[in-house]
């Protein structure tokens, strides 16, 4: 095998086990929490639209 065929299978291994988890601490739930957001804050549009974004996927999906 060519190193840089070598390199692509060792790159393609890392890459498909480098997502698997297990065990504790998996659930999102278990580690997201909402963003709170002070009036001091200064946001760009980009980090509110982000922020908004990941309050609406909590609420979704962990606000029971």
């Amino acid at each position: 095998m060519t190193s840089i065929a070598q390199s692509i299978a060792c790159l393609t291994a890392l890459l498909l086990t480098g997502c698997a988890a297990t065990g504790q601490g998996t659930d999102y739930c278990a580690l997201a929490r909402p963003i709170f957001v002070s009036r001091a804050d200064l946001l760009t549009q980009r980090t509110a639209e982000g922020v908004l974004r990941h309050n609406q996927t909590w609420r979704e999906a962990c606000d029971r």
